[in-house]
C-alpha cells in the first residue's frame, strides 16, 4: 500500500505561553492516536510549536485503509422458518442488519450448529477522507481551560485561528477548521517575513519555514538555542547565566527566531535583596540573571527578543528603560517595608480570613504558635524561638513587597525579621516554614525551622479534616497531599522521633475554640486524619523504592512514630536481601495461620520440659539464645541487627517445621508446640510482621 507524508498546521494569534508545549504535544498525541483508531500505518513524527502555531508532520501515511472482510453469523438454520416454510422474523432482522435480502444470506458451521452466515467484502477509505474529522476531534480534545470566539463565528478555540495548512504528499486536503479552508500556504515571522510562504510537500516545512520565513519551529531547538545564546552572552559580561528552565520554556513560547541581548541596570538596586530582584525580573520582564565567581547577583539582564534589530543597542536601552521601574517598584516596596516592624502587622492579621470556618490568619498564627512549642518540648527545641517565629510567620504577607511578588512569602519574612533585631534562628524559621515547596526541595536547616514548618503543615491538614475538607481524588485546593510528605519528610530524615496520635492531637486541640457546630474534633475525624498520613508514608516509601510487601510487613504493625516507621521498613528491606528471609517468612505466615486456627491462651508458655522431639528442643534453645541477643537491639530501635540475629533461626525452623507434628494429638504436645512457635513469631513482630513477604 502507498504511503505519504502528512502536515497539518494550525496558524493563530500568540497562543498562551505557559500552555503553549503542553498543547503541542496533546495535539500531536491525539491525532496520531487518531490515526491509529482509524486502522492507519504511519512511520515517525515530528511537532512543532511556536508562538503563532501548532503543527505536525507525520511520515509514510497509508494513502487508504485496507479493505477488510466483514463476516457476520446469524440464528441457527433450523431456528430460521416457520412451520409454512417461511423465514421467522429473526432470520429476516438478520438479513436486514446486513443490509441484503433473505436469500442472499449463506449458510455456515459454527460451534457445531449450521447457522445463517453473511460474508462481505468492505473496501476502506482513503486517508484525504478521514483526515480532517481526525484533526478536527484532536482539536476539541486539547487542554484549553477558557476558550474564544472571534469575528462573527461561533467556533472557539484557544485563540483566533489565521491560517491552516493541510498536506497529504503534494496534495491539499480540503476540510474547514474555525471557518477556513486549509491550503499549503505557511505564513513566516510576523516582522520579518512578508506574505505567505508555499509548501510544495510536508518535508520542505521546516527549512522554508527557517530560510524563508525566519521562523524556528521545532520547540526543542528553539530552546536550546536560546539556551546557549543566554549562556554566551553571560560569558561576554565574565559572568555566569542562570537558567531557570520555567522561564526558559515560557521564553521559547515567546519568540519565533531568538536573539539574545544584554542589559544593565544601576548598582544601587544591589541593596534590595537578590530574589526581589530576581523575581521582578523573570516575573515581569521574562530575563534571565547573572551572577559572579562567588554566586552574587550582578547588575545585568539578558532578554531575549524576537526581532533581529540593525540597532540592538535601542533594543537593549528599551528594555532597561523597561526594567528599571520594576526595580524601583522592588526597592521602594523593600524601604517601605522596613519602616515598621513585622510584629506590628499582627494586628492586620486579626482581617484577614484563612478560612471562614477556621479564622483568620491571626488565629491560625496563633495556633501553629502553641503547636511549634508543644513540638519543640518533645524534641528538645527552644520552645520561645519557636513560639515566637511562629507568631510572626505570617506577618511578611501585609507588607507591600509579598503584596506584589506572592512568592516571596517568608523569605522576605527572614529579612524584615533581621532588620528588627529578631534572633537569626526566628528569622531563619520564617523562611522555612514553608519547606519543602516540592518533591525534592531542601529541609528546614535549623531546629526552630523544622518546628515550624510541621507545626504549619499540621495545622493546615488537621483543620481541613475537621471541617470535613480533605482532598479528594481530583481536588486537593490547600495541598494537603504535599503538606503531609513534607512534614513526614522533616521528621524521618531530620530524626524528630515525635508520635503522629500525639502530634493530631495537640493540632486538634487546638482548634477548640472554633464553632463546634462546624468544626468535628471526634477521634473518627483523628483517626481519617492519621490513615491519610499513613497513606501518605506509603506514597513517598514507594518513590524510595521501598516495595508494596515490604511496607505492608511494617504497616500491620501500625507503628505511628514516623522515625521509628521508616527504621523498620529500612530494616525490613535489608532482612529482603538475606537468604533465609524468603524461609522465615514463609514460616511466619504458617505459623500465622496455624495460631489462627488452634484455641491457644495468648499468654501461654513454652514449657521447656514437655518438649520431646530433638528438633524442637533444638529451636527453644536457640530461640531463647537469640532472644537475649535481639532485645536490646530492638529495645534500642535497631531492627536492621535485630533481623539480622533473627535470621540465625532459618536452618533450626525449617528443621522443626520437617521433623515436628505441630497439630499432635496429644493435646499438651500440641499446646506446646503452639506456644512456641507463637514465641518465636512474637520476637518477629518486635521489628515488622514477615509473613506479608512470603507471596
Amino acid at each position: 500500500m502507498s504511503a505519504r507524508d502528512y502536515l497539518i498546521e494550525i496558524g493563530t494569534e500568540e497562543l498562551p505561553p505557559k500552555a503553549l508545549a503542553n498543547l503541542s504535544k496533546a495535539f500531536s498525541r491525539e491525532v496520531l492516536a487518531g490515526l491509529k483508531s482509524h486502522e492507519l500505518n504511519h512511520g515517525a513524527s515530528e511537532s512543532f510549536a511556536t508562538p503563532r502555531r501548532l503543527a505536525l508532520i507525520v511520515e509514510g501515511v497509508d494513502a487508504a485503509q485496507a479493505d477488510k472482510t466483514i463476516e457476520k453469523f446469524g440464528p441457527a438454520v433450523q431456528a430460521c422458518f416457520d412451520s409454512e416454510g417461511a423465514p421467522t422474523k429473526a432470520a429476516l432482522g438478520f438479513a436486514k442488519s446486513c443490509g441484503v435480502e433473505f436469500d442472499a444470506l449463506q449458510r455456515a458451521e459454527k460451534d457445531g450448529v449450521e447457522k445463517l452466515y453473511f460474508q462481505a467484502s468492505q473496501p476502506g477509505q482513503a486517508t484525504t477522507a478521514l483526515l480532517s474529522a481526525i484533526v478536527a476531534a484532536a482539536l476539541d480534545k486539547l487542554p484549553i481551560p477558557k476558550r474564544m470566539r472571534w469575528g462573527n463565528s461561533r467556533a472557539e478555540f484557544v485563540r483566533p485561528v489565521q491560517w491552516v495548512v493541510q498536506l497529504f504528499g503534494d496534495e491539499v486536503v480540503g476540510g474547514d477548521y474555525f471557518g477556513i479552508k486549509p491550503g499549503n500556504e505557511t505564513r513566516g515571522h510576523r516582522f520579518h517575513s512578508s506574505g505567505t510562504l508555499a509548501l510544495s510537500k510536508p518535508s520542505d516545512y521546516a527549512s522554508v519555514l527557517e530560510q524563508q520565513g525566519h521562523v524556528i519551529p521545532q520547540f526543542e531547538r528553539r530552546r536550546e538555542l536560546i539556551r546557549e545564546l543566554v549562556i554566551k552572552e553571560g560569558e561576554k559580561a565574565n559572568a555566569t547565566s542562570i537558567i531557570d528552565e520555567a522561564l526558559l520554556e515560557e521564553v521559547t513560547s515567546l519568540v519565533e527566531f531568538p536573539v539574545a541581548l544584554t542589559g544593565k541596570f544601576e548598582e544601587h538596586y544591589l541593596e534590595v535583596p537578590a530574589e526581589a530582584l530576581i523575581l521582578a525580573m523573570k516575573s515581569h520582564q521574562k530575563t534571565f540573571y547573572c551572577v559572579d565567581a562567588q554566586g552574587k547577583l550582578l547588575p545585568l539582564f539578558i532578554a531575549v527578543s524576537n526581532i533581529v534589530s540593525k540597532d540592538p543597542a535601542q533594543v537593549i536601552e528599551g528594555n532597561e528603560r523597561v526594567i528599571r521601574p520594576r526595580l524601583a517598584d522592588a526597592s521602594f516596596f523593600f524601604e517601605t517595608d522596613k519602616q515598621v516592624t513585622l510584629e506590628s502587622h499582627l494586628e492586620a492579621l486579626k482581617k484577614i480570613v484563612f478560612q471562614d470556618k477556621l479564622g483568620t490568619v491571626y488565629d491560625r498564627s496563633v495556633r501553629i504558635a502553641k503547636l511549634s512549642r508543644s513540638l519543640a518540648v518533645q524534641c528538645g527545641a527552644d520552645a520561645d524561638l519557636c513560639e515566637r517565629a511562629a507568631m510572626l510567620s505570617k506577618c511578611d504577607l501585609m507588607t507591600n513587597m509579598v503584596g506584589e511578588f506572592a512568592d516571596l512569602q517568608g523569605l522576605m519574612g527572614r529579612y524584615y525579621a533581621l532588620n528588627d533585631g529578631e534572633e537569626p534562628e526566628v528569622a531563619e524559621a520564617i523562611n522555612e516554614q514553608y519547606q519543602p515547596r516540592f518533591a525534592g526541595d531542601d529541609l528546614p536547616a535549623g531546629h526552630t525551622g523544622a518546628m515550624l514548618a510541621i507545626a504549619e503543615k499540621l495545622d493546615t491538614l488537621c483543620g481541613m479534616f475537621a471541617i470535613g475538607q480533605p482532598p479528594t481524588g481530583s481536588k486537593d485546593p490547600f495541598a494537603l497531599r504535599r503538606a503531609a510528605i513534607g512534614l513526614l519528610r522533616i521528621m524521618i530524615e531530620k530524626e524528630l522521633d515525635l508520635d503522629l496520635v500525639q502530634c493530631i492531637d495537640d493540632a486538634f486541640a487546638g482548634l477548640a475554640d472554633r464553632d463546634p457546630a462546624v468544626v468535628d474534633l471526634g477521634d473518627t475525624v483523628k483517626t481519617q486524619a492519621l490513615e491519610f498520613l499513613l497513606d501518605r508514608l506509603q506514597a513517598w516509601s514507594a518513590d524510595r523504592g521501598i516495595s508494596p510487601a515490604v511496607f505492608q510487613s511494617v504497616m500491620a504493625l501500625r507503628p505511628t512514630r514516623p522515625v521509628d516507621f521508616d527504621r523498620r521498613v529500612q530494616a525490613v528491606a535489608h532482612f529482603q536481601t538475606l537468604p533465609q528471609s524468603a524461609a522465615l517468612a514463609a514460616a511466619n505466615k504458617r505459623v500465622s495461620n496455624l495460631l489462627a486456627k488452634q484455641d491457644l491462651d495468648a499468654d501461654a508458655q513454652v514449657s521447656a520440659a514437655s518438649l520431646v522431639e530433638p528438633a524442637e528442643k533444638a529451636l527453644f534453645d536457640k530461640l531463647v539464645a537469640v532472644e537475649t541477643e535481639v532485645e536490646p537491639l530492638f529495645a534500642a530501635g535497631d531492627y536492621t541487627r535485630g533481623l539480622e540475629s533473627l535470621a540465625q533461626l532459618g536452618q533450626t525452623v525449617d528443621t522443626f517445621f520437617d521433623d515436628v507434628l505441630v497439630v499432635s494429638d496429644d493435646l499438651g504436645q500440641r499446646a506446646n508446640r503452639l506456644a512456641l512457635l507463637s514465641r518465636l513469631r512474637r520476637s518477629f513482630l518486635r521489628a515488622a510482621d514477615i509473613s506479608h513477604l512470603s507471596s
